[in-house]
């Protein structure tokens, strides 16, 4: 019987603090990227919703602590800006999760790779478009004389005359819908390709199983796909919640500054306050813009609570 010789491990040698923190040191350019682009802007204005800091004014800016907070909250056009963000948002919203999700089980269940992979590349088009164009494009469509969706609705299906067709731009009520339809078509695709990514990531053998159970179509989707998909959904949901409520250059191309249009958001009421209106009270468009921001962050947080709650 052989003897078996047990052979001893090789020490190994203490990591040293340098070379532990080494790898870090690439990290320092994002980092100060960061700081510099990010961090360093929010911190400096809080401290300018703090001021009465005027951009046009040759005196010194002065601390006036919340007094710029208490004028804003107490302004009904404060309030009434921040319901219009909310209207455009709820108009927004469902066409992001539930037109893309639709868009996504119908592409995935395409069984051509070329034919499935042309259908990825149409949904992309409108993504790849520059924000400017997209404008332009849509501005054309909307025109109340010679867009192309009001000569539809007089002249092919005659349901308007063109002294009542609609006014789709200028600050009235259509106003809001026909920016959410534009901004849905945008984001159609990209938002697309997020549902397809989660779709397959999901296991084959699961719809089949439920369907070999006897679950039809309607469960499988509800039981078995939706559910694993709630994680791309919150993702969807809280970006896009954040840039509705945040939109701006729409609504100054599309609605201008009439303080009664709906497109008058908490948005433009402090890009008017900062830039167009007085000395440029940036103090006072600062506190606009932190009570739109700290509202945003508590709705946020309550749809990462629900769709959490539901994963």
């Amino acid at each position: 019987m052989a003897n078996a010789t047990a052979t001893a491990p090789a020490p190994t040698r203490p990591i040293s603090i340098t070379s532990a923190i080494s790898g870090w040191w690439f990290l320092v350019p994002a980092l100060l990227f960061f700081v510099g682009y990010q961090v360093y802007p929010i911190i400096r204005v809080i401290w300018i919703s703090f001021t009465n800091f005027e951009f046009l004014s040759s005196e010194p800016a002065r601390w006036v602590g919340l007094d710029n907070y208490a004028e804003a909250l107490s302004d009904p056009l404060m309030w009434a800006s921040l319901w219009r963000a909310a209207e455009f948002t709820l108009m927004f919203l469902p066409g992001t999760i539930i037109l893309p999700l639709l868009l996504a089980v119908l592409v995935d269940k395409v069984t051509n790779n070329k034919l499935s992979t042309l259908y990825r590349v149409i949904l992309l088009i409108p993504a790849v478009i520059p924000s400017t164009l997209v404008f332009v494009l849509w501005k054309w469509m909307y025109n109340y004389q010679v867009g192309p969706i009001n000569h539809f609705l007089v002249e092919v299906l005659g349901l308007f005359t063109v002294y009542d067709a609609p006014q789709w731009l200028g600050g009235t009520p259509l106003t809001l819908p026909a920016i959410a339809i534009m901004e849905v078509w945008w984001g159609l695709g990209y938002h697309t390709i997020f549902f397809l990514a989660g779709l397959a990531a999901i296991p084959k053998d699961l719809p089949e199983a439920a369907r070999i159970d006897g679950a039809n179509e309607w469960q499988v989707f509800w039981h078995v796909i939706l559910p694993r998909l709630s994680p791309i959904m919150m993702i969807l949901v809280v970006l896009r919640f954040g840039t509705a409520m945040a939109v701006i250059d729409e609504y100054l191309i599309f609605g201008g500054f009439n303080r009664d249009s709906p497109t008058y958001t908490w948005t433009m009421f402090m890009y008017d306050q900062a830039f167009k209106t007085g000395l440029w009270r940036q103090g006072f468009a600062a506190a606009i813009g932190m009570i739109g921001a700290l509202a945003m962050m508590v709705v946020m947080v309550i749809l990462i609570r629900i769709f959490r709650s539901k994963g």
